[in-house]
């Protein structure tokens, strides 16, 4: 298992890499940082996203968990930059209570990365994983151009 930090305006996120995939995205920054082209490619990516430059995150994932939590976090993927849905949205297209979706989507094991934060309850915000809770989740947003449906 390898470790790779960045410094953004959401906090310090740290990356992990397993067997050629990135598998967890936390905040904090981790003691022994590692080096390899994917924790590199992954690194400026996450850099540029920070920056404003990137919309679309192009890596290799593995979500560790089971099959459901595979499906909520492909469902997710797959959600624009700048594009919101909600829980039950997600619970419809995979015949699933929302309620459901919403634990699933509070253990993905690579926010940002996977864009758990551009899913939001029926009535509105809703927690956040990340460090800094909705707080995050509403900046992350905002970062995207997605807020005004907020105010």
């Amino acid at each position: 298992m390898k470790k790779r930090s960045v410094h953004t305006q959401f906090g310090d996120l740290t990356l992990t890499e397993e067997d050629g995939a990135i598998t967890a995205l936390d905040w904090g920054w981790a003691k022994v940082q590692h080096a390899s082209a994917l924790l590199d490619r992954a690194a400026a990516q996450l850099e540029a996203y920070d920056a404003g430059h990137l919309e679309e995150f192009d890596l290799p994932l593995r979500v560790k968990g089971s099959q459901f939590q595979r499906d909520v976090c492909a469902v997710m993927s797959a959600i624009a930059f700048g594009d919101t849905c909600t829980y039950g949205d997600i619970a419809k297209k995979l015949a699933v209570p929302a309620q459901a979706v919403g634990q699933a989507c509070g253990g993905n094991p690579i926010p940002v990365i996977i864009p758990c934060h551009r899913v939001l309850g029926a009535r509105g915000l809703t927690g956040f994983s990340g460090a800094g809770g909705v707080e995050t989740k509403v900046a992350l947003l905002r970062h995207e151009g997605a807020a005004g449906l907020l105010i």
